[in-house]
């Protein structure tokens, strides 16, 4: 595919972890008035096993960096892709140049599996001025939404209230990988999922790595959901929250979310940001009282079907 005159696709292992950042804070700044990311965030994300080849930068005059997109494979029927473009005079023809990108890239890696690939793209902050609409433009449809929730954790976190029977634990990466993604796989979330079991295994022993961590809630001995959560420096987040669909209704995902919000104080974080896919919400007028919410944001996937 040929870069138009004005940009230059770089790849990102060749741009900063601390401009990545900006680049990000400036997205979200752009289109909630408000910027959470981290630099923790960023290096979790450039972890991930698929990130050195598929991870790339547009850049404008003067090496402006206007855009940022990355791929995955998680074993499943599409790839999963990232996409930052911030608001400004370039950003609908970066944005529109690399979602054609990132499908070229997608049908490529299609062909090499034998198998036809649709694309998610997430990460679409409720509004974002530019991206919704080019990707409408180029054959994505709306998917599913998680809400993040902003608590504050500086005059305590909330009692962790368990079902009758439960216990919380701490994960073990190896011993209850297997677990950990049976959970994932069938809980109602609607977000992408992984489905490969080793790259699972991967992505929880990467969040150990990068002071994260996973919470197990057994009832009657049963597994019967999981949270994965990671702190940076004073802000944490709460990235799943993961309930069996024959235990929702009996507060599982309420008493994760709080466990771990309690585990990020221990850990110095003040504030944290809690993801949740609003499918998955009985009740989310008692999560916000609850938790303590001082607002809330909302983040779209976008989903295009393969051409067969």
């Amino acid at each position: 595919m040929t870069v138009p005159g004005e940009f230059v696709l770089r790849r990102s292992a060749d741009v900063s972890v601390d401009t990545l950042v900006r680049l990000v804070r400036a997205y979200e700044e752009g289109s909630t008035g408000t910027a959470a990311c981290t630099h923790e965030d960023i290096l979790l994300t450039l972890s991930h096993p698929h990130y050195a080849d598929n991870s790339w930068c547009l850049t404008g005059p003067g090496d402006e960096l206007l855009a940022w997109a990355s791929l995955a494979l998680g074993g499943g029927a599409a790839a999963e892709a990232a996409l930052t473009v911030p608001p400004g005079p370039r950003s609908a023809p970066a944005a529109r140049f690399l979602i054609l990108h990132l499908l070229d890239r997608t049908d490529a890696l299609g062909l090499a599996g034998g198998t036809p690939l649709g694309l998610d793209v997430g990460g679409i902050l409720e509004g974002d001025p530019v991206l919704p609409r080019v990707l409408e433009e180029t054959g994505f449809v709306r998917g599913a939404t998680l809400t993040q929730y902003d608590v504050d954790l500086s005059h305590g976190a909330p009692p962790a209230a368990l079902p009758p029977a439960g216990h919380i634990r701490p994960a073990v990466p190896d011993q209850d990988a297997e677990v950990l993604h049976g959970l994932h796989l069938r809980s109602r979330s609607r977000v992408p999922k992984t489905y490969d079991p080793a790259l699972f295994r991967a992505r929880i022993r990467r969040l150990g790595e990068f002071s994260g961590f996973a919470l197990l809630l057994e009832v009657a001995g049963h597994p019967a959901g999981h949270v994965l959560a990671h702190a940076a420096r004073d802000r944490g987040r709460v990235l799943e929250a993961a309930v069996a669909p024959a235990l929702r209704g009996i507060g599982v995902g309420l008493a994760l979310v709080a466990a771990a919000l309690t585990e990020l104080r221990r850990r110095g974080c003040a504030q944290a940001l809690v993801a949740v896919d609003t499918a998955q919400l009985l009740d989310p007028d008692a999560l916000r009282r609850d938790l303590g919410v001082r607002g809330e944001r909302a983040v779209t996937y976008f989903h295009r079907e393969p051409e067969l």
